[in-house]
């Protein structure tokens, strides 16, 4: 890698770390766009070296169209970002400076750690390493408020865009029912944002969990028991502001929500 794109990287990651860290936003990209998925993962990897907080799961979003192929991207999950809402509503964060959105999803638990050499996993294959999928909702948040309008590679470049989990009910019969052809709905201050099934996102949730776990072992990166995959947005990346309640329904059975505050 040449010493000027060491740099460049560097400092686009540590703008963000800071950035995150600190709360307040970025008007401006920090640097010159990513080019390619390649140069984006390495600021996200940089990015990783200079965060403190302990990563208990991934993210994965979509490309479309996609770049070179790669129709999903990655992204880090924080343990501070991450909320059980099983006991009622939550506050959720975001950087009002900057970018903010909702996003309904099914949650995935890895349950058995992928064999870090496996770089290709069947459905079937990916489906035995998860012991749990729950309802939630994706919290995605950038300090950067221009991260959803530059494409995949400025997305990729400060975490994925995410900023926390709000974690819903388990969903007991998840082997014995088709999830992707759960209605799902995502409603903002009382009013309908979003309707979907997973059927509409590639191969669905469990498509995501096989897509990370070929993706985190092409990074070198290992994956343990206990973390999450937020799966993908099925109603859409929704705007959200601080003060809106959001509420995602599940197939009429269960629903989860939360209420946007100022980090």
């Amino acid at each position: 890698m040449p010493q000027t794109e060491t740099v460049s990287v560097q400092d686009i990651a540590r703008a963000f770390v800071t950035a995150r860290r600190d709360g307040h936003a970025l008007p401006d990209y920090p640097g010159a766009i990513p080019p390619d998925l390649a140069t984006a993962y390495r600021i996200q990897d940089a990015a990783l070296q200079l965060a403190t907080g302990e990563v208990v799961g991934w993210k994965v979003g979509r490309i479309n169209p996609p770049i070179d192929g790669i129709d999903r991207l990655a992204g880090p999950i924080f343990a501070d970002t991450v909320f059980d809402a099983t006991d009622g509503d939550l506050p959720m964060p975001v950087f009002a400076g900057g970018f903010a959105a909702a996003e309904a999803e099914f949650l995935i638990r890895i349950g058995t750690a992928p064999d870090p050499a496996k770089t290709r996993y069947t459905m079937d294959e990916a489906r035995d390493l998860i012991d749990a999928v729950h309802v939630g909702i994706e919290i995605a948040s950038s300090p950067f408020p221009g991260i959803n309008a530059l494409g995949a590679t400025v997305t990729v470049s400060d975490f994925g865009n995410n900023n926390g989990l709000v974690v819903g009910t388990a969903i007991p019969d998840w082997r014995e029912t088709d999830l992707n052809d759960w209605p799902v709905t995502l409603d903002i201050n009382g009013t309908r944002i979003g309707a979907a099934t997973a059927a509409t996102m590639l191969d669905g949730p469990i498509g995501a969990a096989r897509f990370l776990f070929e993706h985190m072992a092409a990074r070198g990166i290992g994956l343990r028991p206990g973390q999450w995959i937020s799966s993908g947005a099925v109603t859409g990346v929704h705007p959200v502001a601080v003060g809106d309640r959001v509420t995602a329904g599940f197939a009429g059975r269960y629903t989860t929500g939360c209420t946007i505050t100022a980090r």
